[in-house]
Parts: C-alpha cells; structure tokens; sequence
C-alpha cells in the first residue's frame, strides 16, 4: 500500500466552534473542540492503512493530545484551514510520502474500519478522493495522491473547487461518502445530528459521549 500520512489541521481551542456560540458557551467550545480532536486521534491510531498521523497547530492543547498518540505535530499560525493542511502537504512531500489524508479534527464519530476502507482502495497517482460534509457542498476530507495533486481550498463551496480542481488536474477523481466521516460538527444542527448518531452506536467518541452527557446533566451552565 502506499505511504500514507493522515494530515489533521487544528485551529485553536478558543477560537473554534463559533457558530455554536447562541448554544454553548465560550469556555465549554474550547472544551469540546478538545474532546473532539482526542476522539479523531484515537480513531486514526486505529486505522491499519495509515502510517503516520500529522497535526498542524498552533494550540498547545492539541500539541499534547498528539504527543498522547504518538502524532507528529508541526506548527501553524491559525491562518485558517486551507494554510494549515498545504503545511502538511508540504511536510508530506518533504519526506516522500506518497499519499495524504487531510481529515478534520471535528468528526468525533470516524470510524476506523470506514477510513481504511477509504485509503484501502486502489489509487495510482494522480488520484483524487473527494469527501463533502453532510450538506453536500463542503469538504470534510480530502485523499491526495501525490500528496500535491490538487492545492486544498477547504470553506464554502469547497465540495466545487476541489472537483473543478481535480478535473483541470487530470487526476481520477471521485466522491466518497463514508458514514461518519460526513458528520463534522460547526452547527447546532450539526451537533444535534451527531448525537443522533452516537445514541444509534456503541463504541467510539468516547471524549465527545461523556462531554455532551455532562452538558445534559447541567443545561444551563454551558450556554
């Protein structure tokens, strides 16, 4: 299998979640932002096809969890999603990795045995694997191989950059759609969808399970 490296950019702690703010408080998004990206890490640490995990942050805290799961980090100036995940392509490329996996810290519910049916799959460069959000017109995640085969261009609308790009490249290129690794959480809706899928399994997110159980057990003093 190729050489595979998944790339996780993370934004600071207290600067994310922003869109949750009319339902959770400032210092509670910090919080589960932290649980989130635990409960990614300890997924990709179980995922065979990887061989390697790389975070791209300037938060000490996720500096720590990484360190906790034997991830690589390497700094970032929070200037957004895109720049943080060209950073780990860079890395990527300078020690001959052949493929990246860009993969948000928000998706607590990533199943292991989903993202190695993902890298899995046969890719022969240039190949591009495309992962929109649960809306359809995002991008969750991103399989590249080579690792520069398109340039990331994460956001709004990202699901038709990314596709346009790879098309103008000439790489194959497809859209995937692995169950948990749709469910990124920016939105009250989107939290709400999450629990929904966590009440529906067992196992996994256990960081994100037990945070939300302490935000039902006290409703009003994380808002």
């Amino acid at each position: 299998m190729p050489k595979t490296v998944a790339v996780l950019p993370i934004k600071s702690f207290g600067r994310a979640k922003q869109r949750l703010a009319e339902r959770v408080g400032a210092p509670q998004r910090a919080t589960l932002a932290a649980a989130m990206v635990g409960d990614v890490l300890e997924a990709l640490a179980a995922v065979r096809g990887l061989d390697e995990i790389l975070v791209v942050t300037g938060e000490n805290g996720a500096e720590a969890l990484a360190r906790a799961y034997d991830a690589e980090t390497i700094a970032d100036d929070d200037r957004g999603h895109s720049h943080a995940a060209r950073s780990g392509v860079d890395w990527a490329l300078e020690r001959d990795y052949e493929r990246v996996l860009l993969v948000p810290g928000d998706c607590p519910a990533l199943d292991p045995r989903e993202v190695d049916e993902l890298v899995a799959g046969a890719m022969s460069a240039p190949d591009v694997v495309i992962v929109p959000d649960r809306h359809g017109t995002g991008t969750n995640a991103l399989l590249l191989a080579p690792p520069d085969a398109i340039a990331p261009s994460f956001g709004p609308g990202s699901r038709e950059r990314h596709e346009q790009a790879a098309a103008a490249s000439g790489a194959r290129w497809r859209v995937a759609e692995p169950r948990s690794l749709v469910l990124a959480v920016d939105t009250a809706d989107d939290l709400a969808v999450l629990r929904t899928a966590l009440d529906a399994r067992t196992g996994g997110a256990a960081h994100t399970r037990g945070l939300l159980a302490r935000f039902d057990r006290h409703p009003y003093q994380h808002r």
